[in-house]
């Protein structure tokens, strides 16, 4: 279980790491008169986001989990999904917030990951992110009951996304 704590404390530092870049992020767009979009959404997902990842680690703990190949394999997953994090907030770099904030004349990413894969901070971070510490903990229950439920809120913050950013493509295309 040591080695299930440590590593799980150390994603959820980087997941905290990123979240003070969000809020810094957040504090300059609204200085340049963003306007934010599903708020109620945004902190359904933050509290899902947190709940999923100590309910996770509560089962393993209740349950005894001990490390194993599962975990290593979900530590794999994890990985990748942070490294698509730090890419995508690279690639997005002032504009990039856990919220939803569109700027006026905001810019739009266009690079190759982005023309390839729509959303990718939510389809190769968050998702893969929640399967991997599901995995690192053994957590079926967590990720039968609790990433379906995420995945709701996710579809919805998708859908406000698009609507947000449908002006912005229009007026760049």
């Amino acid at each position: 279980m040591q080695y299930i704590i440590i590593t799980f404390i150390f994603f959820f530092a980087l997941r905290l790491g990123s979240l003070s870049f969000s809020i810094r992020n957040e504090k300059l767009l609204m200085k340049k008169g963003a306007k934010q979009y599903g708020k109620f959404n945004s902190l359904l997902l933050t509290l899902a986001h947190i709940t999923y990842y100590f309910g996770a680690l509560y089962e393993a703990y209740s349950k005894g989990v001990e490390f194993n190949g599962i975990s290593l394999f979900g530590i794999g997953i994890m990985t990748f999904a942070y490294g698509m994090l730090f890419y995508v907030i690279y690639k997005l770099r002032d504009v990039w917030t856990v919220k939803l904030y569109i700027v006026p004349n905001q810019r739009i990413e266009r690079s190759f990951l982005f023309r390839s894969i729509r959303h990718p901070n939510y389809y190769l971070n968050i998702m893969p992110e929640l399967i991997g510490v599901a995995l690192l903990c053994n957590a079926w229950t967590t990720l039968c009951i609790g990433f379906p439920l995420y995945l709701c809120l996710l579809i919805i913050r998708i859908r406000q996304e698009e609507a947000a950013m449908k002006g912005l493509w229009d007026m760049q295309a």
